[in-house]
């Protein structure tokens, strides 16, 4: 019988400051930015330029390629970030479990393109003469270039599939595309999975990578990133009144998730314990939240619901939450909308809980973001220490609570950090929230 409580034993990352957690987080805390000009690709013409990229990284480190020759970018960042956690949780030598018992839940996209292929097409459909790319040109082209291995790259549950077959996993295995809340959505449902019984562990969080030039090119036609090329370790703004657009990032997030009693008997040690995820739709619009934040507010009391925390209360005179990994993106609605939810769910305590966005410093992973910043609430948590939000010198008059400006706090004197709160918020409306507190025996 399943314990009902879900831990997490071990965790990784791959991210635009580094390819394992401990070295991200020291630059996370050091307030160090991950992002600068695109080099994947000719992008110097692009109104916007610059991203948060994954640099000086080889899959190969982590796991034997052989099995995985044609693996995406995508699949390549889950499989180093899967790596890390697998052995953190100890289960790399571990052949006492159930393998069908063993499940996935990932948040991963449509896959990365072949980079060289997009430009070697593109180039021959150039047009001198209108400075134009001609368009059936370049689908035909492409078309002669595609290849089997480049199909399969671009299956959205590539990144699974790779995984399965690495890791031995032969329970439920999903592939959730709920845009940027998407691995935060996938961490939530993996846990209710192993509440209800039907497996003892899950790994789940998510990989993506859009920094090429289709990916850039839409969400440029969105208006929906910053353009500030003359300076792009500075032009993601979280929360600030001059803050633009948000920032493309890549990456990955993974977390193993697990029974109490089945980590307890196997002698893995808990990092943290998941104990609330709350989930809603805003049905609304497509791109845009709703402007009364009803669906974050909604998705962050769902958590705490389940958490058994009243948003209302205080706990030894401190409020209920030690800090809340943000979903601010930069983008003027987000920030404000997701301050507004924050208030009307934590009344006057707002004020006193500690938030902060990590984009700023390596920008939006999408798929793979919540995940991600899960990550740092469980370093919150371990450490004691909240990281913070950079380049916030403009404060918003709507952004108006405490978003940890410029320096890491370090809350190890006061008590530590015991219940984070981690906020997913993707386009479609979709509205996902984890909750996550220090493990208890």
């Amino acid at each position: 019988m399943p314990s009902g409580r879900v831990v997490i034993t071990g965790m990784g990352l791959v991210t635009p400051l580094g390819h394992e957690v401990d070295s991200v987080w020291r630059r996370l805390l050091a307030g160090e930015s991950g992002i600068g000009p695109v080099s994947r690709f000719p992008g110097a013409t692009f109104r916007t330029n610059f991203a948060g990229e994954v640099r000086g990284y080889d899959p190969a480190d982590f796991v034997d390629m052989a099995a995985h020759a044609n693996a995406g970018l995508n699949t390549q960042f889950a499989l180093g970030a899967c790596a890390q956690a697998w052995d953190q949780a100890g289960l790399r030598h571990f052949d006492g479990f159930n393998q069908r018992r063993v499940g996935l839940y990932l948040g991963s996209g449509e896959g990365s393109l072949d980079y060289d292929n997009f430009v070697a097409t593109n180039l021959t459909s150039w047009d001198e003469t209108t400075r134009s790319v001609d368009h059936v040109a370049w689908a035909r082209a492409s078309l002669e270039r595609m290849t089997a291995a480049s199909e399969t790259q671009q299956e959205p549950n590539a990144a699974l599939a790779h995984l399965a077959a690495q890791f031995g996993v032969r329970g439920p295995a999903f592939n959730c595309m709920t845009a940027c809340a998407a691995s935060t959505q996938a961490i939530g449902e993996a846990g209710e999975l192993i509440r209800h019984g039907d497996a003892d562990v899950m790994i789940a969080g998510g990989s993506h990578s859009m920094i090429h030039p289709l990916g850039m090119t839409g969400f440029i036609r969105l208006t929906a990133m910053s353009t500030r090329c003359d300076e792009p370790a500075r032009a993601a703004r979280p929360f600030d009144r001059t803050r633009d657009g948000f920032v493309m990032g890549e990456g990955a997030g993974i977390v193993i998730l697990e029974d109490l009693d089945h980590a307890l008997a196997r002698g893995a040690m808990p990092l943290v314990e998941l104990v609330g995820y709350g989930s809603s739709a805003d049905a609304f619009r497509i791109t845009d939240m709703h402007p009364e934040g009803l669906g974050p507010m909604r998705a962050m009391a769902g958590a705490l619901r389940q958490a058994d925390i009243d948003p209302r209360s205080q706990r030894n005179g401190r409020p209920p939450v030690d800090y809340i990994s943000a979903h601010g993106t930069g983008t003027t609605e987000n920030d404000a909308i997701e301050t507004a939810a924050i208030k009307a769910l934590f009344g006057p305590s707002a004020r006193r809980v500690p938030i902060s966005s990590v984009k700023c410093m390596i920008g939006h992973l999408i798929q793979a973001a919540g995940a991600v910043e899960l990550i740092t609430c469980v370093q919150a948590i371990r450490t004691g220490r909240i990281p913070p939000t950079i380049n916030l010198n403009q404060p918003d008059p709507e952004c108006d609570l405490d978003y940890v400006p410029h320096v890491a706090r370090d809350l190890t004197d006061t008590g530590g950090v015991e219940v984070c709160l981690s906020n997913s918020f993707g386009f479609g409306g979709q509205n996902d929230t984890l909750c996550v507190r220090r493990y208890r025996d």
